[in-house]
């Protein structure tokens, strides 16, 4: 059952990095920053837009990377998570719930998603399984029992 658990983690990852990294990629190089921070200002009326243009911008690649490669998991997925929350509240939330009205709905579900990743226990997929276990066994140290002397 570890294995199914670590697959379908693995699996759920990966997905939301591809996602992440698409908004992300759209943002820099599809539309680019100052017609994003344009769209952010005008339409959105989001304070500071070009800053939050950026922020969102890198957030979403990098985060997206980091999705993929199981790294930094939690931080990733708070950053992630309040990146969602702020496109909900300024790019949805007046059009409701339902994502056919262009609402709020996929905004809520990647923020729920990448912080049920960023919390989850790193299976053997994520690096951070990895940086884990290394910092629980320091160099010269980790190898013997308790109480050995």
């Amino acid at each position: 059952m570890a294995h199914v658990r670590t697959a379908t983690l693995f699996l759920l990852r990966i997905t939301l990095g591809v996602v992440f990294i698409a908004h992300g990629w759209e943002k820099l190089h599809l539309k680019g920053i100052d017609k994003t921070a344009a769209m952010f200002d005008k339409h959105l009326h989001i304070p500071y837009p070009t800053a939050a243009a950026y922020f969102a911008t890198w957030a979403e690649l990098l985060g997206g990377i980091a999705l993929i490669l199981g790294v930094l998991l939690p931080y990733v997925g708070v950053l992630l998570a309040a990146t969602m929350i702020g496109a909900g509240y300024y790019g949805h939330h007046e059009n409701g719930f339902w994502i056919q009205k262009n609402g709020w709905e996929f905004n809520l579900v990647l923020a729920a998603a990448v912080l049920a990743v960023g919390f989850a226990v790193p299976g053997i997929t994520a690096l951070d399984h990895y940086l884990r276990k290394r910092r629980s066994h320091p160099v010269g140290g980790g190898d013997e029992p308790q109480g050995a002397g």
